[in-house]
């Protein structure tokens, strides 16, 4: 068998275990390769897989299942389990896996013992590999007797995880690079994990990450805490090999197809598909905005500035059943995922790509911070944030928020009828509520605001008077008095 190793020498280990030797291993250790990879040239991972495991589809690949006897720790009795995906379809690049105890890190090898190949593999079991395509975690999430899954790592630099009760949705990754500039996007890697063991009775687990791609390198930390939200607190250190034009820092990767403010042309039984309905920023001064999602005609890129970040995330606020009516894919239980800096990231932008999709199967969001430093040779950025993952959101809303958009024919020629719904404020004053609306171009006319009695909260509506063809950015929010009771709704109109 061949190990998948991270150090030169070192002693292969039983089927899927770590021997009992290795490597010393720090987080500085990473953090050291990627320093010394970003001083030499890029070199293209080496592919050795057999190409009748390279050319495996989509359903050949999920009938190759992890077995959970072979799961790393199992015997062992802790608090997580790992499994690791098997090289092949859209992951033909190996993936080194470590695993550290007690200071050394081990290789994890390779073995066909690990999986069962069903019928539908057009080939017999992989006799050797130089890796994984990514590992997957396990904890008692939702049952104390069963082990679910809380956590994967698979392809390029993308992760997802999942707090209590969701089912997976939307995707994170490492770093993003040059997203929706008039050239490629680069896709650095994730090209060796360790995982550290966990202690007996730990409620947390750690992930360390060597990112590589032609213009960046990077060294992860990941500590996952699993929970009603999962929280995972990231540690980064990147390093140009050359300057970037545009770094996006904590990119979310999502799916919107259509909702209720922008179905298209869908003849759906299905009211609402999407793994997120918008993304939400919270600037330094204290401002919390809204911005539901569209799969749009043409590419929208939105930026919304700020001095200072204290929170952004693709969000799927709509968690009812009855929105989606979908019974295999039940999209209510997608978590959302909230970025929450840790220090000053300083001054940069939030940055919304939405990308046209005629299906449900590609990821057309992705929303990442792009920091006003470029990230150049010779100078490290040192980043930190707190992932939260999960249906509830880690902090109370400052005040009302939106829970619905819609659009229709307005009464006046020509316009569109916006109608908001908002929650139920914490408080109100005695004098009567407000909507301010102010629109990039055009009219606003008929601004409304009733009670909504149904919910408790409000319910604002106006009409926009378009002037010409030209997309028009509109914003909103609800007052009373001098106190701002909602976060600013914010929406970009196309003809």
């Amino acid at each position: 068998m061949v190990a998948a190793s991270g150090a030169a020498g070192a002693r292969e280990s039983p089927p899927g275990k770590p021997g009992a030797s290795g490597r010393a291993f720090t987080a500085a250790t990473v953090v050291e390769r990627a320093r010394a990879l970003a001083a030499r040239p890029y070199e293209e991972p080496r592919r050795t897989l057999p190409e009748a495991y390279a050319r495996l589809s989509y359903d050949a690949y999920r009938d190759i299942r992890y077995r959970n006897d072979k799961a790393l720790f199992r015997e062992a009795g802790l608090p997580f389990q790992a499994q690791f995906f098997h090289p092949g379809f859209l992951y033909p690049e190996p993936v080194r896996v470590n695993v550290v105890a007690g200071g050394r890190a081990e290789p994890v090898r390779f073995s066909p013992e690990l999986y069962t190949y069903g019928s539908l593999v057009p080939a017999p079991p992989l006799e050797k590999a130089d890796g994984f395509a990514g590992l997957r975690l396990t904890h008692p999430l939702n049952r104390a007797d069963h082990f679910d899954e809380v956590l994967s790592f698979l392809g390029a630099s993308y992760f997802r995880a999942l707090g209590k009760g969701n089912v997976y949705g939307l995707s994170a990754r490492g770093v993003a690079i040059d997203t929706a500039l008039p050239r490629p996007e680069e896709f650095p890697s994730f090209r060796e994990l360790w995982l550290e063991r966990p202690a007996p009775g730990a409620d947390r687990v750690v992930v360390h990450a060597l990112l590589d791609g032609p213009s960046v390198t990077g060294a992860y930390r990941f500590t996952v805490i699993p929970g009603v939200r999962t929280v995972m607190e990231v540690e980064a250190t990147l390093f140009a090999r050359k300057a970037v034009e545009q770094l996006g820092v904590a990119p979310l990767t999502s799916m919107y197809l259509f909702g209720e403010n922008d179905r298209g042309t869908y003849d759906e039984f299905r009211p609402e598909v999407h793994d997120s309905d918008g993304l939400f920023v919270w600037t330094w001064d204290g401002e919390q905005l809204w911005r539901p999602l569209q799969n749009p005609e043409r590419l929208n890129v939105s930026s919304f500035r700020a001095r200072g970040l204290r929170a952004f995330g693709l969000l799927q606020r709509d968690t009812a059943f009855s929105s989606y009516e979908d019974l295999e894919a039940r999209y209510e239980l997608r978590p959302s995922a909230w970025v929450e800096p840790v220090g000053d990231w300083g001054p940069g932008s939030v940055r919304l790509v939405e990308i046209p999709t005629p299906q449900e199967v590609h990821d057309n969001i992705v929303a990442f911070w792009v920091p006003d430093a470029p990230l150049t040779p010779g100078a490290p950025l040192r980043v930190a944030y707190r992932l939260h993952w999960g249906s509830q959101a880690p902090w109370a809303a400052a005040g009302s928020f939106v829970t619905a958009t819609r659009v229709a024919a307005g009464d006046t020629p020509g316009a569109r009828r916006f109608v908001l719904d908002f929650s139920r404020p914490a408080t109100e004053g005695d004098a009567p509520v407000e909507a301010v609306i102010t629109a990039s171009k055009g009219q606003v006319l008929r601004t409304t605001v009733r009670r909504h009695e149904p919910s408790g909260g409000w319910r604002a509506t106006f009409e926009l008077l378009p002037d010409g063809n030209t997309p028009t950015e509109l914003r909103a929010y609800l007052k009373c008095g001098s106190e701002t009771l909602t976060e600013t709704w914010s929406y970009l109109w196309t003809p």
